[in-house]
């Protein structure tokens, strides 16, 4: 597998440029170019580049100053090399204070150059590797665990076929998760250390589409004014995630199918066929095969994508879950918002369990939410305009009861955290106020999986 870098050259003398574009596009890389610190600053905010090349001495805004405002805006998501044709020591450390990643005399060997990116590559790569994990860990917490019989075997497949290149579909109403399982998928496989790249098919007409995944040569249209590599060039050697795949007008299903079958690309506006290497996951809320009958899907196409069909039950349908992630997302949220909440009440709670989430996870994620930022007494409470949306939809029915043994496993690990809570998590507080032994509530805390709500090591 190859990986494409993108780098931001940033010089005012153009034959400097021209030269480092030839070096480093000979090396696999896509560079962008810029000859002014403002203009530097103006392609970094339309367009993500890793490393920025740059020169010291330029008119107007010098390197040092463009080095600051990256630094400022991106922090550590973007690594400097300070270029210059002067060997000036105090410049160099000044630079590195800055936090410069490395600095490059232009008289000097230009395989000194490329060490120098090679480490940035390392450091990014890593840096995006712990990043996912991260995320990954997070994510595990409220959907890669499951007590939902259903959700148990989707896992159990994805464990799977993670590491296999079949294509993936994945179905489900919005708000599922299928971007966190697509994740997943990546996560687990040999790929796990190239890019993840998602899009949202329907969040672009049928040209920007189009651009945004087969990217675009300078000129290929108006606005055009740059090169710029698409999301089919920056998913090479990992995995590209298309959400919401059953919008892509009928013109675009016929190339991207092209690419699927000869894995090779056009930039718009060029002819230069481009090879690449990813693994396909794609997700819908619609039922495609009635997209195929309608003629507004390509049979094709459709048999292609889903050689693996992963289908995720709604919230509504794994409410035994529903305890576990209400707690999730209280425990996020008071490191995000830095807010001292010590209970949730009990009329709410009882909402939050009963309610049947159209929106599915992505809902109960923002209204967690806002019942942290209405809350004013360190209690989650719904608040007039939260209970409107609930009117009607909250009650209680046949159906949704849960049976008694998820039922008192749901009150028993609400009771003991509660009162954890409400004794700012003193084992021995808590134990004298619930009547039972220091040894016995350890074993509800070790029982009802406490401890990654309190933060106990």
């Amino acid at each position: 597998m190859t990986e494409v870098t993108k780098i931001l050259i940033v010089d005012d003398e153009r034959e400097y440029r021209e030269t480092y574009r030839m070096i480093l596009e000979s090396r696999g890389f896509s560079v962008g170019e810029a000859e002014t610190g403002v203009k530097a600053l103006e392609k970094l905010e339309e367009e993500y580049y890793p490393i920025v090349l740059c020169d010291v001495i330029m008119p107007g805004i010098d390197g040092l100053e463009v080095l600051k405002k990256i630094k400022e805006t991106y922090d550590k998501s973007v690594e400097v090399i300070m270029v210059t044709g002067y060997g000036g020591v105090e410049t160099a450390v000044q630079a590195m204070r800055m936090g410069a990643f490395g600095f490059f005399v232009k008289s000097h060997n230009p395989e000194a150059l490329l060490i120098e990116i090679g480490k940035a590559k390392r450091i990014i790569n890593l840096q995006k590797k712990q990043n996912m994990y991260s995320d990954a860990e997070n994510n595990e917490r409220y959907l890669y665990q499951s007590k939902n019989a259903k959700m148990k075997e989707i896992l159990e497949i994805v464990d799977k076929v993670a590491d296999t290149s079949s294509n993936v579909l994945l179905l489900g109403e919005s708000g599922v998760g299928k971007e966190v399982l697509a994740q997943k998928l990546h996560d687990k496989s040999s790929r796990n250390t190239m890019p993840f790249v998602a899009i949202n098919c329907q969040y672009f007409s049928d040209n920007l589409l189009e651009a945004e995944l087969f990217g675009h040569e300078k000129g290929a249209f108006t606005g055009a004014k740059d090169k710029r590599i698409g999301r089919f060039e920056e998913a090479n050697g990992g995995t590209i995630f298309l959400d919401e795949i059953g919008e892509i007008s009928l013109n675009t299903q016929v190339k991207f199918l092209r690419v699927l079958e000869n894995r090779k690309i056009e930039r718009m506006g060029s002819n230069k066929q481009i090879d690449v290497d990813f693994r396909l996951i794609s997700a819908t809320n619609k039922i495609l095969a009635d997209e195929v009958k309608n003629n507004s899907f390509r049979q094709d196409l459709f048999y292609r994508i889903n050689t693996i069909t992963i289908e995720i039950p709604p919230l509504r349908e794994r409410k035994e879950d529903l305890l576990d992630m209400i707690y999730f997302f209280v425990n996020m949220y008071k490191k995000e918002l830095k807010k001292d909440i010590r209970d949730i009440d009990k009329q709410t709670l009882e909402y939050l369990l009963h309610y049947d989430y159209p929106g599915n996870i992505r809902e109960l994620k923002n209204i967690i939410e806002r019942l942290f930022v209405l809350s004013k007494d360190g209690i989650l409470r719904l608040q007039s305009a939260i209970e409107k949306e609930f009117d009607g939809k909250s009650t209680i029915k046949d159906d949704c009861i849960m049976d008694f043994n998820s039922a008192r496993y749901a009150f028993e690990k609400d009771y003991f955290l509660k009162a954890l809570m409400h004794f700012n998590y003193n084992i021995s507080q808590t134990a004298r106020a619930v009547g039972i032994s220091r040894r016995q509530l350890f074993n509800k805390i070790n029982e009802y999986n406490l401890r990654e709500y309190m933060n106990l090591d």
